[in-house]
């Protein structure tokens, strides 16, 4: 496969959420010519306004690409989008890349790249890690699986948006690290806010306490990034809980 190439190779985008949105638009700013499709067509149209095309459909922006990217909520919602006479597979021509970029089962990574092989194309899992903040300032962490050669094609597309990709193996692999990562994150994040709640109490000045720990072996991205927040009373939403708790 060819390296994606901005003017030259078409990309399509479903869903432009919190993370989807800057996302693509990276992607724009990078000069690739992008299609965008959206259960709410208002939360795209900042997106087509900077020029992204708008699709009625996930078969007609499918049609018209060569690389498809889906970011959406659920394993339900990525199964409806991929498969079936009206999903992105069934119209994806001869060639064409499904990424999955939803953190989603290793289980339907796997059936996707092989509906998509029997079709003459491919499924990638990308899922990713850095939350709203990553996608904004491009420093993503991507956890991608499936087939070797059409992951390096795409890395042009990646690198818009993502500081660390690495790919974990074949498919479903990308999955199988992302809910690792979960794992990981859910633990130390509980652990933050305990933490923080405990200082509290206690009577101490958080800002200090975080002067304290955040060089030492407590350090961690949620400590150095989340606790400030939330010491200034920013709660502000990057990530949906029904999400994380479907993850874990």
């Amino acid at each position: 496969m060819e390296p994606a190439t901005p003017g030259k190779t078409k990309l399509g985008w479903i869903g432009t959420g919190v993370m989807g949105s800057p996302m693509v638009g990276h992607l724009l700013a990078a000069g690739f010519e992008v299609a965008v499709f959206t259960r709410t067509p208002a939360k795209a149209q900042p997106l087509v306004e900077n020029g992204a095309k708008w699709c009625d459909s996930p078969a007609s922006l499918a049609q018209g690409a060569d690389v498809v990217f889906t970011m959406v909520g659920y394993p339900s919602d990525v199964r409806g989008l991929a498969l079936g006479p009206d999903g992105i597979l069934a119209n994806l021509p001869a060639g064409g890349v499904l990424v999955d970029m939803t953190t989603s089962e290793p289980s339907l990574a796997i059936e996707l790249a092989t509906v998509a092989e029997q079709r003459g194309c491919f499924a990638i899992d990308a899922p990713v890690s850095g939350g709203e903040l990553g996608a904004k300032n491009k420093a993503l962490s991507i956890m991608v699986g499936g087939d070797q050669q059409a992951i390096a094609a795409l890395e042009p597309c990646f690198a818009t948006f993502g500081k660390t990709i690495i790919r974990q193996g074949g498919p479903g692999a990308g999955q199988h690290a992302k809910l690792a990562n979960q794992i990981l994150i859910a633990s130390n994040m509980v652990g933050v806010c305990e933490a923080l709640v405990y200082g509290y109490r206690a009577g101490l000045n958080l800002e200090t306490l975080l002067q304290s720990v955040v060089p030492g072996a407590a350090g961690s991205w949620s400590l150095s990034n989340l606790a400030p927040r939330m010491i200034r009373n920013d709660f502000a939403a990057g990530f949906f809980v029904e999400h994380f708790v479907k993850d874990l």
